[in-house]
């Protein structure tokens, strides 16, 4: 599913335009990205929330050459699905395989 995807199913449950909900959603976005980069953790209930992790630097491997590569101490974004979501999507996944398998 794509944002365009997204944008056209809230546009059509709400009865916003697909510019104004484009909007929404680009706020949104803006706003997570804008936290994480300020440090911030985002919680979302029954959805998950967005952190930010340091990963500690080591040494890697150059796939290609063999050639061992320094990685320094790093950020990455990082987003954990609630217990609540992770128990809803199980549920429809094994009823919609249960339903293919008949």
């Amino acid at each position: 599913m794509t944002k365009a995807d997204i944008v056209d199913v809230i546009a059509s449950a709400t009865g916003l335009t697909k510019v104004e909900t484009e909007a929404v959603v680009d706020g949104f976005i803006q706003t997570v990205i804008q936290a994480m980069k300020e440090g911030k953790n985002i919680e979302i209930r029954g959805f998950g929330s967005f952190k930010v992790k340091k990963r500690k630097g080591r040494i890697a491997r150059n796939p290609r050459t063999g050639e061992q590569v320094k990685v320094d101490d790093h950020y990455v974004p990082y987003f954990k699905v609630s217990k609540e979501m992770k128990q809803v999507v199980n549920e429809s996944m094994k009823r919609l395989n249960e339903s293919k398998q008949l």
